[in-house]
């Protein structure tokens, strides 16, 4: 294997970027406002979170359905659990506001007890037709009790759907025009009309109301997202500068620093115009992820600056050695947590694939505005003073330092027995781990709109949609008889499950007819027999009103119908529990050969996509683990080398593993990023002690013990102040309302923190108990790549920047 030689090549760099200053800041600025031109391509998403492929098999059948009957989460409802609702200045109100619905462009249909047509059988035309509930103006108490007895008794067709007639509860279901659902438009009709009218409602009545649905929970959500990009860029600003100036102490370092990342934010805003992608829950991360990452390189970069000032008080010097010196073992670093980011480009997912192109792209990119930077602002700039040198010689520094070299000196037994402790708990603590595939269980839980949904989910038994989509395979096959019984037995299943909502469907309207064509009577609310059958179809195919009704439920042609219910907020293993249940009933009563029978919605499709997931993230992790290994074996040309510096990298994910199983924290979407980000940012530590480790090795003739703590003294200050920043700097996105960004935050930082120990002791540990084993010249001679210069190699100095 040749060897790659950068030990001209960066001084050369080095060269070209203090020479060309003032053509490099232009550029700079031109790039940014090119990029900031693409700030208006930004959109934010408005549909759920697609995490299957689009050719997978779930996916195909819920865009079938959506080919056949449409959106299906159109629905916003609105309810109130309130007995004042029932005074005549209530109820006129609650019907009035039922009306300014439906007059907006924006609605297909309000269904209302204001606006209810009841089905009744017209004996002289023999057909249905549909009247309406209230006739009159509602001026009296005694009126308002007749159509509340006249609901609540004789009309179990809208029980549910807009009744609860245990608690008294009303709702209003108001249908979305099914084009604009996954459109701004939905937004502006929520924020602009819906809830001003009902906060005006609120006010006029003393009602609370609450208000639920996909469409809306999603337009709020959405906004949730959309402000906490700002809240998370600002509170990593603050966050990574204050932590910055406490170590460096150095108005002029942090201010540099914030320079760079302040421009890389810009950057990837403007990636993410140009590439036209969505801000999703994920892509919002990228920005303050940014921060995070580009303030370690700012540290390494002005803290070797600053060494080499106190070493010689040289500018040019100190400048041109920061360049090549730091350079390379930046770009390795920052490449492989690029790499930990890349891998999600393959998997099938769209929206990781959009995350990890964006983060591999901008991680990249803050290399270049550090390397660029801080060198050609410090060169404009007068040599630091004394004062902003004081941190180097930081007693608390020397003695942390000092510990960790007498912890890994005396008491490696120690760390090897607490490592196998934690090992072992860890592994405990994996088998504990639950998958979790809910819809609204990482939404923020102090948002009022969350506490609705816990309402609905009270009352009226959840809001996500989960469809039966029932193929008779011949037209008009839904309506015959036997169909009909078919479908019956599996919505009483349906209905007898606690985490799911009764069913709605054709045959609550062909019980609905039955019951019109019996004068209206409750008890005959059941499907008709097969002598009734006929007479009462003929009377519903006569009906124009019946006609409309059966299209939400049955498609053009009679073959196919739809079931429709909603799940509550449950587990992955209760929803798989429910699915087992279904298809069990599904194949015993709907024979392969007549019927083909599909489960699908937005809840299962979460579900579904939720697994796929996790399936794709532990092949991409353990994609990104082979590819850092390869990388390691390129630069150290090593098998041993690979296994020891992997060990100190896997087991802080193991120990997180363990933490999340012990906390009931579940594997979901967001948290199952957490692996992939901190093993590509954590490994950067392992790069930085094994390079010095290995340049130690050469200046001190192999021996090993000597090149260990040399090595540590080096970079553990480096690595204590990069590790101390990342854990504070991803610990912002515990102030999220996201219940998977709080995970995602404090998962990230604890297994850094577990990181920087394990390669601060354990990686140590390894290295003297292996030494004969890997302190061998023809191991570790000639890497294939030199990441840090030799110490004694100069470079050619331009003295003069001005």
């Amino acid at each position: 294997m040749a060897t790659l030689n950068t030990s001209g090549f960066w001084p050369t760099v080095s060269r070209i970027i203090l020479r060309n200053r003032i053509l490099i800041l232009v550029l700079l600025v031109a790039a940014t406002a090119t990029l900031g031109t693409q700030w208006k391509h930004m959109r934010f998403t408005y549909t759920e979170a697609n995490l299957l492929p689009d050719d997978h098999e779930v996916n195909v059948t819920y865009n079938k359905f959506l080919d056949i009957f449409g959106e299906e989460g159109n629905l916003i409802v609105l309810a109130v659990k309130d007995p004042a609702l029932f005074t005549v200045r209530n109820f006129n109100a609650w019907n009035k506001l039922s009306k300014r619905f439906n007059a907006f462009p924006e609605v297909e249909a309000v269904i209302s007890v204001g606006d209810l047509k009841k089905l009744v059988a017209d004996r002289k035309n023999e057909t249905f037709v549909l009247e309406d509930l209230i006739k009159t103006k509602l001026e009296s108490a005694d009126q308002v009790s007749k159509i509340k007895k006249e609901l609540f008794e004789n009309l179990p067709f809208y029980e549910s759907l807009l009744y609860n007639k245990e608690s008294g509860t009303l709702r209003t279901a108001v249908y979305i025009d099914k084009s604009i659902v996954n459109t701004s438009v939905r937004k502006n009709f929520v924020f602009n009309e819906l809830i001003p009218l009902i906060e005006s409602f609120e006010e006029e009545t003393g009602l609370d109301v609450r208000v639920s649905g996909m469409p809306y929970v999603r337009t709020l959500n959405a906004q949730n997202i959309v402000d906490e990009i700002g809240l998370f860029v600002l509170g990593a600003l603050l966050v990574t500068s204050f932590i910055f100036f406490f170590f460096f102490r150095s108005f002029r370092a942090t201010f540099i620093s914030m320079v760079v990342v302040i421009v890389g934010v810009m950057w990837a805003f403007g990636i993410l115009g140009l590439l036209k992608y969505e801000i999703t829950v994920l892509t919002a991360l990228i920005p303050p992820l940014i921060i995070v990452i580009g303030i370690p390189n700012c540290i390494f970069f002005i803290n070797k600056y600053q060494q080499e000032v106190k070493k010689h008080g040289n500018q040019a010097k100190s400048l041109q050695r920061v360049i090549s010196k730091i350079g390379n073992a930046t770009l390795m670093t920052n490449l492989t947590t690029a790499s930990g980011f890349a891998t999600f480009i393959l998997t099938k997912s769209q929206l990781l694939k959009e995350f990890g192109i964006v983060a591999s792209i901008n991680i990249v990119a803050i290399f270049i505005l550090s390397l660029l930077i801080i060198p050609i602002i410090y060169s404009f700039m007068s040599l630091p003073k004394t004062k902003h040198l004081k941190h180097l010689n930081k007693r608390w520094i020397g003695r942390f330092v000092g510990w960790m070299e007498h912890v890994v000196r005396n008491h490696r037994i120690e760390i090897y027995v607490v490592s196998l402790v934690l090992l072992i708990m860890s592994i405990i603590g994996i088998y504990q781990i639950k998958i979790s595939g809910s819809l609204i269980e990482d939404m923020p839980k102090r948002a009022d709109f969350f506490d609705d949904i816990r309402f609905f989910e009270e009352e009226f038994d959840g809001i996500m949609p989960l469809e039966v989509m029932i193929d008779t395979k011949r037209k008009n096959g839904v309506m015959k008889l036997s169909t009909l019984k078919r479908m019956d037995e599996l919505e009483n299943l349906i209905d007898e499950t606690p985490e799911l909502s009764k069913t709605i469907s054709v045959t609550n309207l062909v019980k609905y007819s039955k019951q019109a064509y019996y004068n209206g009577k409750p008890k005959y609310y059941q499907l008709p027999s097969s002598q009734e059958n006929s007479f009462i179809l003929s009377y519903a195919k006569k009906s124009s009103d019946s006609a409309n009704l059966l299209n939400s439920f049955v498609d053009s042609t009679g073959q196919v119908a739809r079931i429709t219910t909603f799940m509550q907020d449950i587990g992955t293993e209760k929803m798989e529990d429910i699915e087992e249940s279904l298809w069990s009933k599904i194949n015993k009563v709907f024979p392969e050969e007549r019927y083909e029978v599909s489960l699908t919605g937005k809840a299962l499709l979460f579900l579904k996509g939720t697994k796929y997931l996790i399936n794709n993230l532990v092949i991409s992790l353990s994609l990104a683990i082979i590819l850092i290994a390869l990388f390691m074996a390129y630069m150290f040309r090593s098998f041993r080398m690979i296994i020891i510096s992997l060990i100190p990298n896997l087991l802080p994910l193991l120990i997180t593993a363990g933490m999340m199983g012990f906390l009931g924290v579940p594997i979901k979407p967001s948290t199952i990023l957490v692996f992939s980000i901190a093993f590509g940012i954590s490994v950067d530590d392992t790069i930085h002690f094994l390079a010095k480790y290995r340049q130690e090795l050469q200046a001190n003739r192999w021996k090993v013990t000597k090149s260990v703590y040399a090595a540590l003294k080096e970079t553990g200050v480096s690595m204590f102040y990069t590790s101390i920043v990342l854990f504070f700097g991803f610990s912002v996105f515990m102030i999220s309302s996201f219940g998977g960004t709080v995970a995602l935050g404090g998962l990230v930082s604890a297994t850094l923190l577990f990181a920087m120990l394990s390669n601060l002791l354990l990686l140590p540990c390894l290295l003297l108990s292996l030494e004969k084993s890997i302190a061998n010249k023809k191991i570790l001679k000639k890497p294939a790549i030199q990441i840090l210069p030799k110490e004694d190699k100069e470079v050619k100095v331009d003295q003069d920047l001005t």
